[in-house]
């Protein structure tokens, strides 16, 4: 049973209604905060908790003509409650709102993001396992040159998507910030225990300093984690793609009843998926660069990193969540041919097992720049002429002497050899967490 992903939650979350509904929680949290300092009476804060409302259409007409979308926001809201609307947003500037409701919106993105992070590493982690002995030759340069695993393969890229989601964790906790400190991050109009108590409601963490928004570096390095583990779902895409090439096909990608690869070419498949990760990777490291940009704004603050957020921060999460499930899909559904794979072990003549016989040469003697001489002279002739390098070396009656016989150097050409050690690797494997 293929699985099928999909990613209506993260969208959801960045809504018109969803981005709103967090500028409510805000103001309410902050009427609550005031409440318990005795600075607004109880029953005017029960009154804004029961009527709080807004109506995402309404805000758009108001802002028609206030030209602000917080000023139309709380016109609307007010709308609703009435006479104790007087009490929401004491004290505060629109970034106070603002900048806390957007940490506690990527606060929820970076959890989702991070739920199917997990989801992707346990798909990993078990195909590692379950291809722990499926040999297959591993490339230096594009170039044969030693026996790996495929489990091999498939372990390296979990441990880089748990890196991928140690870091967007971290990330996600430096952007979980409010601010709730006035127009210059003075507290001026506002109590700092307010700050402290709104916070607290939301989960979120009191800006230490802020001016009017909370600096930019943070969302920065958000951006930085989330495209940083868009490069690894990046780096796994392409080596899908050059595992499927016609000339390799070591493994593909799922094909299914009734799917179409080409509108010309019938016998066409071709890995889409592979190929969009690739390129949608290329879109949020884009973005990446905004966000570096929004850093360095005037002073206190100015508004030109609003702009590229509300296009970056959207896109990049639901681009993100969207290529962690395809790359969950890729790999959970994954062909692989390891009959295909040993046979493309012995496509280079033998030669991948050219530095077992230059060692088992200096064990028995020879100065390690004559054995390589040896090995590589023997190895260019397998290569030119086509022929098994084990027989080259086998007619070298010297060599075969030297070593003690042939038994030797047949050793020499076992795959087991350089396997032997990849318990350690797979041990690391099967204590990996999600």
């Amino acid at each position: 049973m293929i699985k099928r992903y999909s990613t209506p939650q993260m969208g959801a979350l960045w809504s018109d209604r969803a981005r709103m509904a967090a500028w409510l929680e805000v103001e309410i949290a902050a009427c609550e905060a005031w409440a318990e300092l005795g600075e607004i009476p109880p029953g005017a804060v029960e009154e804004i908790k029961a009527k709080a409302d807004f109506d995402v259409e309404r805000v758009a007409e108001i802002e028609l003509t206030t030209n602000h979308d917080v000023i139309a926001f709380l016109t609307n809201v007010a709308e609703y409650v009435g006479e104790s609307a007087k009490y929401i947003h004491f004290g505060m500037t629109s970034s106070d709102m603002l900048d806390t409701a957007l940490g506690l919106q990527l606060k929820r993105a970076g959890a989702l993001l991070a739920e199917q992070t997990r989801e992707l590493g346990r798909v990993l982690t078990r195909r590692a396992l379950e291809h722990r002995d499926t040999v297959m030759i591993g490339r230096s340069h594009g170039v044969h040159a030693e026996p790996i695993t495929f489990g091999m393969v498939l372990g390296l890229w979990a441990f880089e998507v748990k890196r991928g989601l140690e870091r967007l964790e971290r990330a996600t906790e430096q952007v979980a910030v409010g601010k709730i400190s006035g127009a210059v991050g003075t507290y001026a109009s506002i109590d700092p225990r307010v700050e402290e108590l709104v916070c607290a409601k939301l989960g979120l963490t009191p800006a230490p300093i802020s001016t009017q928004i909370v600096q930019r570096d943070r969302h920065a390095e958000f951006m930085s984690a989330l495209a940083l583990l868009a490069t690894s779902l990046e780096k796994m895409a392409v080596q899908v793609r050059h595992y499927q090439r016609t000339e390799v096909l070591e493994a593909e990608e799922y094909f299914a009843p009734g799917q179409k690869g080409s509108s010309a070419m019938p016998h066409k498949r071709n890995p889409i998926i592979s190929e969009r990760l690739a390129g949608q990777a290329r879109v949020i490291r884009g973005n990446m660069v905004a966000a570096f940009e929004n850093v360095a704004l005037w002073h206190e603050r100015d508004i030109s990193h609003s702009s590229a957020e509300r296009v970056i921060l959207p896109d990049s999460t639901i681009l993100l969540h969207y290529m962690l499930e395809k790359a969950t899909w890729l790999v959970d559904t994954l062909l692989v041919y390891p009959d295909t794979m040993a046979a493309n072990v012995e496509k280079s003549h033998g030669l991948v097992y050219s530095q077992r016989v230059l060692l088992e040469l200096v064990k028995a003697g020879y100065a390690r720049d004559d054995a390589y001489a040896l090995v590589q002279r023997n190895a260019m002739m397998a290569w030119r002429e086509k022929r098994s390098f084990r027989e080259l070396l086998l007619e070298d009656d010297e060599l075969v002497s030297r070593l003690g016989g042939p038994t030797v150097l047949e050793a020499c050409f076992d795959p087991a050899y350089h396997l032997r050690n990849l318990g350690i690797i797979f041990a690391r494997v099967e204590r990996l967490t999600w």
